[in-house]
């Protein structure tokens, strides 16, 4: 998926990644997107210049953020402290019941929060 194919990286689509109103499948375009994963469709390979060296590394390929733990962990340890509680300062995300969230719940909310924290740390927030 081009850049101009991925949803805009604003509160609604936010809340629609935490509303599960967007595809893991997208959710995990964006992510690799603005971690910097390019696919070279005449090469048929994924292009890793603009990715980090530890995520090139270890992912030389996107992974699957909301199937996966790993990716996740790292995507949630690769958070600045300061950018921890955008969810909240930013979206005014109260967070999930006890009982109404899941593995996959989290991980979205993980998603959610690192592209908030790409905004802060890129001057777009």
């Amino acid at each position: 998926m081009s850049e101009s194919e991925l949803p805009p990286l604003t509160p609604e689509t936010f809340w629609a990644i935490l509303r599960e109103e967007v595809s893991d499948q997208t959710v995990n375009q964006l992510l690799a997107y603005y971690l910097g994963y390019r696919y070279d469709p005449v090469e048929q390979a994924w292009d890793t210049r603009l990715v980090e060296e530890s995520w090139r590394s270890e992912y030389p390929e996107p992974p699957d953020f909301i199937a996966n733990r790993p990716p996740v962990v790292k995507l949630t340890r690769s958070i600045p402290t300061a950018n921890k509680q955008l969810l909240k300062e930013k979206l005014g995300f109260p967070g999930y019941k006890i009982g109404e969230f899941t593995p996959r719940h989290t991980r979205r909310a993980t998603a959610v929060n690192w592209l908030l924290s790409y905004l802060v740390e890129h001057g777009e927030a």
